[in-house]
C-alpha cells in the first residue's frame, strides 16, 4: 500500500452542531437563519489603508501566517523561530514567503483542536478553493493555488469585503493618528463600505510607560491643546475624542492590567500628573493615575456618547528577548487572574447609571462570567458582557461563556460576537463559528423545553445583528 500524501480537506456542513441528532436538527435550523446574515465587526484591528488602497495581497504567508499572532504563537511553541516565519522583517520575498509557508503546513498537527485550525480550514476552502489537507507534501501546490487567486481582481480587499457581507467595520487606532485613511474612504465615491476608527488611549494613560511625557506632548499637539499642566491633558483628551467622533468613532478600547477605577481627588491627580511630567512619578503613583483615568473615561463617555470598552487581565509581552526583538503584538501576551465586582465600583456609583452610557467589558479569566460579570450586567443597565475573545474565542469556551452568563443575565446583556483580529480574510470564519456555536445552545434550550423555536431563532438574529448594532451605537 502506497503513502498517503494528501488527504482531502473537507468542512462538514453540521461542524461544531451538537451531536444529537434531534437537538441538531434545531439547531440546523437556528443556523440557517444566521448563515448569511451580514456581518458586523464592533472591534478588530485591520489596517484601514488595507481597503483603501485596495493592493493585492502580496503572498499567502503574508495573508495567512507572518502578521497573526494566533499562528506564529503556536508554531514558536513547536520550536519555529519566529525569524522564520518573517516575523518583524517587512516584506517577503517570493522565496522567503514560500519557505514560511512550508512551515505552517509541516506543523500543521500542531493546530488540532484549536479554533486556529477552524478559521485557516474555513479561510482555505471557503474562500480560496482549497481541497486538500495542508502538509509537507501539498504545501507547494496549496500555496500556487491561493497565489493565483491572489492575482486575481476579485480577491483585492474591497471585492473580500464585499463578499464577505461585511457592514461594519470598526479599527482601532492611536488617538494622535490623523485618521487620514478614515476619511479618505469615507470621501471615495467608489467606496460602499464602513469603516470606522475607535479611540484607544492606553498609552496616554500609563505614566510608568517609557516615554510617557513624550507621547502625553504628541497628544497636545494633535489637540492644539498645552499639555503642561492636569487640566490641559484632560482637554486634549477630550478633544481627540471629538476628532475621532467627527470620522465617525462609536467606541474607546481600553486594555490594562486590572480593572480597578479608584478616583483622585483634582489636587492628588494634578500632583501625580505633574510628577509623572518630570519623570518623578512612583510606581504606585502612576498605577493611582491610570485608576484614576479609567473613571474619567467614564465620565468623558456620559459627556460624549462613546461606548467604553474594556478588556484587561493580561501580562503584556511577557517575554522579553522577544519583545525587544520583534516588538508587541507577537504573540506572547498571557492572561493573568482578574476581579471586577470591587474594581468597577467606583465608576459604577458614579455612571451606571448614567443614561446612554454603555460600558462593554471582556475577559480572558472566565472564572469571572458567572461570579461578577453576570451579576453586574444583571443590574447595571450600563454595563454589557463581551463575548468570549482571544484565548477564549474558541467553540468550548463560547459554549461555556452562553451557559455562565445568561442564565443569570439573560442574551440581551451581552455584547454580540467581536472577531478582534487583524487577520482580515479570517473575518467571517470567526462569526461563522460563533454563529454555529449559539445556535447550538439556543437549540438545546428548546429541546429542553424552556425556550419555544421562533423565540430561539429571534434571539439567534439578535445576537449577530441587534446587540452589536445597540450595544455599540452603530
Amino acid at each position: 500500500m502506497g503513502v498517503q500524501t494528501a488527504v482531502e480537506l473537507a468542512l462538514h456542513p453540521d461542524r461544531l452542531l451538537p451531536a444529537e441528532p434531534h437537538v441538531r436538527d434545531i439547531a440546523r435550523r437556528l443556523y440557517d437563519a444566521v448563515r448569511d446574515a451580514p456581518l458586523i465587526s464592533p472591534h478588530g484591528h485591520v489596517d484601514p489603508h488595507l481597503l483603501l488602497d485596495n493592493q493585492p495581497f502580496p503572498d499567502p504567508a503574508t495573508l495567512f501566517v507572518t502578521p497573526d499572532h494566533y499562528v506564529t504563537r503556536l508554531l514558536h511553541a513547536d520550536g519555529v523561530d519566529l525569524a522564520d516565519l518573517g516575523v518583524g522583517q517587512g516584506p517577503l520575498s517570493p522565496d522567503a514567503a514560500r519557505r514560511v509557508w512550508r512551515l505552517l503546513c509541516e506543523h500543521w498537527p500542531v493546530f488540532r483542536g484549536t479554533p486556529v485550525r477552524y478559521w485557516l480550514e474555513a479561510e482555505l476552502a471557503e474562500i480560496f478553493g482549497v481541497t486538500e489537507r495542508p502538509s509537507a507534501a501539498t504545501a507547494d501546490a496549496i500555496y500556487d493555488q491561493v497565489s493565483a487567486r491572489l492575482r486575481d481582481d476579485a480577491y483585492r480587499p474591497r471585492a473580500l469585503y464585499a463578499r464577505f457581507r461585511l457592514a461594519v467595520l470598526v479599527t482601532t487606532s492611536d488617538p494622535c493618528d490623523d485618521l487620514a485613511a478614515h476619511a479618505a474612504l469615507a470621501a471615495d465615491p467608489t467606496w460602499h463600505g464602513r469603516v470606522i476608527p475607535a479611540f484607544r488611549p492606553d498609552a496616554y494613560l500609563e505614566p510608568a510607560q517609557p516615554g510617557w511625557p513624550d507621547a502625553v506632548a504628541r497628544l497636545g499637539v494633535a489637540a492644539g491643546v498645552d499639555t503642561g499642566d492636569y487640566p490641559g491633558y484632560l482637554q486634549a483628551l477630550a478633544e481627540r475624542r471629538r476628532y475621532f467622533i467627527a470620522h465617525g468613532a462609536r467606541s474607546t478600547d481600553h486594555s490594562h492590567p486590572d480593572a480597578r477605577t479608584d478616583p483622585l481627588g483634582p489636587a492628588e491627580a494634578a500632583r501625580i500628573y505633574r510628577a509623572a511630567l518630570a519623570g518623578a512619578a512612583t510606581p504606585d503613583e502612576a498605577v493611582a493615575f491610570r485608576r484614576h483615568m479609567l473613571t474619567e473615561m467614564a465620565r468623558m463617555s456620559c459627556d460624549d456618547g462613546l461606548v467604553m470598552t474594556l478588556h484587561p487581565g493580561v501580562r503584556r509581552n511577557h517575554h522579553l528577548p522577544t519583545f525587544e526583538r520583534y516588538g508587541p503584538d507577537t504573540g506572547h501576551d498571557i492572561p493573568i487572574r482578574i476581579e471586577f465586582t470591587d474594581a468597577l465600583r467606583p465608576l459604577l456609583n458614579r455612571y451606571g447609571t448614567y443614561p446612554g452610557f454603555h460600558l462593554v467589558v471582556f475577559t480572558v479569566d472566565e472564572t469571572v462570567w458567572s461570579r461578577e460579570l453576570a451579576p453586574l450586567a444583571g443590574f447595571y443597565p450600563s454595563l454589557y458582557v463581551g463575548s468570549p475573545w482571544w484565548f477564549l474565542d474558541a467553540p468550548a469556551a463560547q459554549r461555556r461563556f452562553r451557559e455562565a452568563v445568561s442564565e443569570t443575565a439573560g442574551f440581551t446583556r451581552t455584547s454580540g460576537f467581536v472577531d478582534d483580529t487583524r487577520a482580515f480574510c479570517s473575518i467571517p470564519a470567526r462569526h461563522d463559528l460563533s454563529r454555529r456555536v449559539d445556535a447550538g445552545v439556543l437549540a438545546r434550550l428548546v429541546a429542553d423545553y424552556r425556550l419555544s423555536e421562533d423565540e430561539a431563532a429571534q434571539t439567534a438574529v439578535d445576537l449577530v445583528s441587534t446587540q452589536p448594532t445597540r450595544v455599540f451605537k452603530l
